[in-house]
Order: C-alpha cells, then sequence, then structure tokens
C-alpha cells in the first residue's frame, strides 16, 4: 500500500527556545492539517487504498559531558551524557511550558536542541480533534476499515513507564519529558470528556473537593475577583466552557454535569486556579490526577471532607495532613504501598499559613481548630458498618487522626506524576464517636464552614503562586535518572 506523508524539513539545531517553539508549532501544524485534509478526503469518497500518515515532532538533546548546574536545581538538566529525546504534541497549549524547559536545557549545557519530526506517527482521532467539522467514526461504522488507511491510537505504546521509573530504551535514547506525546493526547481528551472544559482552560493550581458545595463559593469568589480590576484574574470558566469576563454576567450551567465538573478562574499566564469536584472515592481521584498532571501543573492540593477519629475533634475542625495510610489500592500496581509519601514543607506551611490568616489563630491557640498527622484513605464508603475491630486497630496504630476516600491517592499521584501535593480536610462527622452526618447537621456545618475552607484553600495557592518554581518544584519528588523537564 503507497504511503503518503506531508513534505518534511530537515532537522535543525536552535540555541533559541522560542524559535525551537516555532518550529515545533510549523511541523505539529503541517502534520494535523494534513492528516485533517486526508481523512476529509476520504470521508467524501476519495481513495482508501492507500495510507496517510504524519508524524508527531520532536525535540532532541545531545551532550558530551555532565552538566556543571545548580545542586539545589530538581529540573532543567539532563542527568547523565548521551541523547535524550521527546515527542511534542499540542506545543500551541504548551508553548510557556516547552519555552521555559527548553530554554534551561540550553542554558545548562550550552547546546542547541535539536527540532525536527519523529518516528512516532499521529494518530488520526487525536489530529482531527481541535476541527469541531470532522469526527472520527467507530469501528466499522465507516465504509472503509480505518485503522487501514489511517493510524489510530495504540494503547501498547501510550502508558506511564517513564513516570513510574520502569522505562527501558530500546535504543540508548534517554527520555527529555515525563510523558510522550500519545500519553497526552489521550489524557486531553479524556479531560474533555471528565470534565466538560477544555484543557486549554486549565490552570497552573488545581484544588481537588468531594463536595459540589464549593462550587457555588468558587464562583462567588471568581465573581468577587472579577469585580477587582488590580485581582490579576481575567475570567471564569463553567463547565461546557462557557466562560465570562464580567463580573454581574449570567452563568448558564448545563442541564447535566458532567463526570467531574471543573471551573477556571483565569489568569492571562495560566497562573490562576482550577476547582476540580472530583466526587467521592479513589477511582475518580486517581482519574483525574492521572489526565490532569499531563498539564503540568505546579501544585495540586485536596480541600475535602473528612471523619474525625479522635474524641477531641469537633465538626468543622481542620485536618493538615503530615503523612498517608494508603488503603485506596487504586494504586498498588504503580506505586506500592511501601513507597513513603513525604510531606512537601512548602505545600505544608503554605496551608499552614493560610489557616492562621483566615482563622486569626497563630501558635499553640491554633490546634484548637486544626491538627497536623495521618490521613487515612480507604476504599470502601462504608467501613464503619463492618466489624470495627480491624480496621480501628490499623488507625489505631498508623496514629490517623482523619479517614477519606481521596486524599492519599491525590497525594500518591502527585508523588508519582512528581506535582508538588497537600491536603487540608474539614471534618464533617465522627462515625467512631456517633457523631453522624446526618440531613440538618450537614446543612448547619455546610453554610459555615465551606466558605472558609475554600478561602484557605485559594490563599495557600496564591502562597504558592508566588513562590519561585525551582523552590516549590522540591527535590524530593525526583528519583536517580531524572527527565529535564518538569
Amino acid at each position: 500500500m503507497k504511503m503518503h506523508t506531508p513534505k518534511a524539513p530537515k532537522p535543525e539545531q536552535f540555541l533559541d527556545a522560542g524559535d525551537a517553539v516555532k518550529r515545533l508549532e510549523e511541523l505539529y501544524f503541517t502534520a494535523t492539517s494534513f492528516l485533517s485534509e486526508s481523512f476529509r478526503d476520504v470521508m467524501a469518497g476519495g481513495d482508501t487504498s492507500q495510507r496517510y500518515r504524519a508524524y508527531y515532532p520532536e525535540i532532541r538533546l545531545t551532550t558530551a559531558s555532565y552538566a556543571q548546574v545548580d545542586s539545589r536545581l530538581s529540573f532543567g538538566h539532563v542527568s547523565q551524557p548521551g541523547m535524550h529525546s521527546t515527542t511534542v504534541t499540542r506545543p500551541d497549549l504548551f508553548r510557556h511550558y516547552l519555552t521555559q524547559q527548553i530554554g534551561l536545557l540550553i542554558r545548562n549545557h550550552g547546546q542547541p536542541v535539536v527540532i525536527g519530526f519523529s518516528d512516532t506517527p499521529i494518530p488520526v482521532h487525536f489530529a482531527v480533534s481541535g476541527d469541531p467539522d470532522l469526527t472520527i467514526p467507530q469501528e466499522g461504522a465507516a465504509e472503509f476499515t480505518l485503522r487501514d488507511v489511517f493510524d489510530v491510537p495504540d494503547l501498547s505504546t501510550t502508558n506511564d513507564d517513564i513516570v513510574n521509573g520502569t522505562y527501558v530504551s530500546e535504543d540508548g535514547v534517554g527520555p527529555l519529558a515525563p510523558f510522550t506525546a500519545q500519553r497526552i493526547d489521550y489524557s486531553l481528551a479524556r479531560l474533555s470528556h471528565y470534565t466538560a472544559t477544555d484543557p486549554s482552560h486549565f490552570q497552573n493550581h488545581v484544588l481537588f473537593t468531594n463536595y459540589q458545595f464549593y462550587v457555588s463559593e468558587f464562583e462567588a469568589y471568581a465573581r468577587q475577583q472579577l469585580a477587582d480590576p488590580d485581582s490579576g484574574y481575567t475570567g471564569f470558566v463553567s463547565t461546557g466552557n462557557v466562560e465570562i469576563t464580567d463580573a454581574d454576567a449570567a452563568l448558564e450551567q448545563p442541564v447535566k454535569l458532567p463526570q467531574m465538573p471543573t471551573y477556571h478562574l483565569k489568569r492571562a499566564d495560566g497562573s490562576g486556579i482550577s476547582l476540580v469536584n472530583i466526587g467521592v472515592g479513589p477511582s475518580n481521584a486517581k482519574t483525574a490526577t492521572d489526565h490532569i498532571a499531563v498539564l503540568r501543573p505546579h501544585a495540586w492540593l485536596m480541600v475535602g471532607h473528612c471523619a474525625g477519629l479522635r474524641n477531641t475533634q469537633a465538626l468543622g475542625d481542620f485536618v493538615l495532613a503530615h503523612a498517608y495510610l494508603r488503603e485506596d489500592h487504586v494504586l498498588d500496581d504503580d506505586l506500592p504501598v511501601w513507597v513513603p509519601i513525604p510531606a512537601l514543607a512548602e505545600i505544608q506551611i503554605a496551608l499552614e499559613q493560610a489557616v492562621e490568616a483566615e482563622s486569626h489563630l497563630q501558635g499553640f491557640d491554633l490546634k484548637r481548630i486544626m491538627r497536623t498527622g495521618t490521613v487515612a484513605t480507604i476504599d470502601n464508603r462504608n467501613w464503619e458498618l463492618r466489624d470495627q475491630s480491624g480496621p480501628v486497630q490499623r488507625l489505631s496504630q498508623s496514629r490517623a487522626i482523619a479517614l477519606d476516600m481521596e486524599s492519599a491517592t491525590i497525594a500518591a499521584n502527585g508523588y508519582r506524576f512528581r506535582v508538588p501535593y497537600g491536603t487540608l480536610l474539614c471534618v464533617s462527622d465522627k462515625p467512631l464517636h456517633g457523631e453522624l452526618k446526618l440531613p440538618g447537621m450537614a446543612s448547619e456545618f455546610y453554610t459555615t464552614q465551606v466558605s472558609r475552607h475554600l478561602a484557605i484553600g485559594i490563599r495557600a495557592m496564591e502562597t504558592l503562586r508566588d513562590m519561585p518554581l525551582e523552590r516549590l518544584h522540591s527535590r524530593k519528588l525526583r528519583s536517580f535518572e531524572e527527565t529535564a523537564f518538569l
């Protein structure tokens, strides 16, 4: 079968990061335009006896010596001499990220990067995703066999081997980035599906919650910020990609919410805040973080509700997680339970300072409303209905002070994906002491605590936003042989 591909320029060296990214965008546009046009022609009755293929652009760096860089830095340089590369998708979406990371490579190694086409085909599904007039039919729906004419997603090469530390190079070329282009494209498609917002709206700081009550408070805060011309926030995006820039503008809600309703308070440079209601359970928590990770956020925090396990806790008290008991099981195959999930000092300090600012309590007095310690995350929402002797003993031995179904999952995936993470929970019930979450109690609790809890999370994110990236992205999240890119 004859193969048709777009004309490919020769790989070219670049010592300017901006020029390198511009070339990546040109190559990507050439490839996706070719596939979109070819697909449109074939669907209109064109020749199906030929194959159409285009390739992802690629970044390559070759070094002959170890980089002499600031030992405090956790990124921006390769760990050893040799050739390193990564495929690239959506360079328009990742323009700032790519410019920053390529610039660090050039500066730290004193070597050019080489930009050209890779040998990895772009699946036609991903190539046409940006064209609203094109839809890939399901297998068997077209008059030809799709995979005989175009490349389709290949899950055998779409994996987390790099971030899981199991990647083995077959040609001696090391990875430059934690995710390949196919893996990123897969997650971008999933994000649109689960959150009903385009990935381009996501901001660099992500709050996760497990209750819809936080959404109305987030919208109210967003409108306050949009009304302030000095706030730095430029827009608020709701599910369905509905965006407002005027504080008083109406915001239509979709008839049916997606699985994980997501909202974005935007800044021009992407340093705003996204709020994701992941619902209840570790499976949703893993799904959300699996896909958001490819956007390379600078921090994500869990600000949800939990069960308080100590008699001295009161409803509405806060819990700042310093450690996690992982009984959620959803990450056991990717990150064994024997791997410790360390607390990150920068995140912990930002959260504690935010609680102090919102509560007007400091030092020893802060202990009246907040405890630090181990948070246990489980996968059984009604664990208290079972024989409690086993679970309670384990919780006591672990020194756990709170229990939920999402926090350890989010922290563990932050660790796995090298995304700074943290957890600040609010006690909404105390099942071991007979204080269950009943309707009347819940209403009073939610009206008095949700606003303050969300304000603490936002304040912490705004503190982290002002922190230099080289300080926020901790070395403790990096393994022996790391990718140069964040």
